[in-house]
């Protein structure tokens, strides 16, 4: 492990146990076992040091994300999603406080969002969606941290965790159908998939002006 590491790893672990405030750049340093000067000429100041951290989370978050895969059934696939992260927020507050709270390492966050939208893409393509990918992935994430950040600021033995899955449920219902992937349940469905697979796979028929005027079309109609 490098210094940059040990710093970061030192920075991590003061976050874990004593919060946001006990990670002073005098105390990171004492703990990776370095001079102060080095963490300023690796990080430039504390919040260079907190978004490396916050870096640090999202890298153990993402790399859950990818190891949960996919299955034929992207609804489910959006259940297993919410549920690992509602649990990364509960098991590290400390660092999801941070991760989400603060417009830290943007870079990372992107990544995150991205994996969310492909997931409820695999829920538009197959018809099921009953809103536009954008609306449902705003609305999914808004609700997941508002879930985590009740929990968190809820005394642990007064928590009610029912409120995870009540709100997932909720969330995919009001962003899903009943339909079965080969029979969208209506028009506003079918048009979030025509949308996505256009989007994937463009018609070369079209020109760019008659493709993006056909997007907005269908833009309207899930709408």
């Amino acid at each position: 492990m490098d210094t940059r590491e040990r710093l970061v790893q030192a920075a991590a672990d003061l976050l874990v146990e004593g919060g946001k405030e006990a990670v002073s750049t005098r105390a990171v340093a004492t703990a990776a076992g370095v001079q102060a000067p080095t963490l300023y000429r690796l990080f430039g100041d504390k919040d260079g040091l907190l978004d490396a951290v916050a870096a640090h989370g999202f890298a153990g978050y993402l790399s859950s994300k990818h190891a949960m895969g996919t299955s034929g059934d992207p609804v489910d696939d959006l259940r297993r999603g919410w549920d690992l992260h509602i649990g990364f927020g509960l098991e590290r507050p400390a660092f999801y406080l941070l991760m989400y709270g603060e417009p830290r390492k943007r870079e990372a966050r992107l990544e995150a969002d991205a994996m969310l939208r492909r997931i409820i893409g695999r829920i538009a393509s197959a018809g099921r969606l009953a809103v536009t990918v954008e609306q449902a992935a705003q609305f999914v994430h808004a609700t997941g941290l508002g879930v985590v950040l009740a929990l968190i600021a809820t005394p642990e033995d007064e928590r009610d965790l029912g409120l995870i899955e009540f709100t997932r449920e909720n969330v995919i219902g009001a962003i899903t159908t009943d339909a079965s992937p080969d029979e969208p349940s209506d028009i506003p469905s079918r048009a979030v998939a025509l949308r996505t697979a256009l989007q994937e796979d463009p018609p070369r028929a079209l020109s760019p002006a008659e493709r993006a005027l056909l997007a907005e079309w269908l833009e309207r109609v899930a709408r």
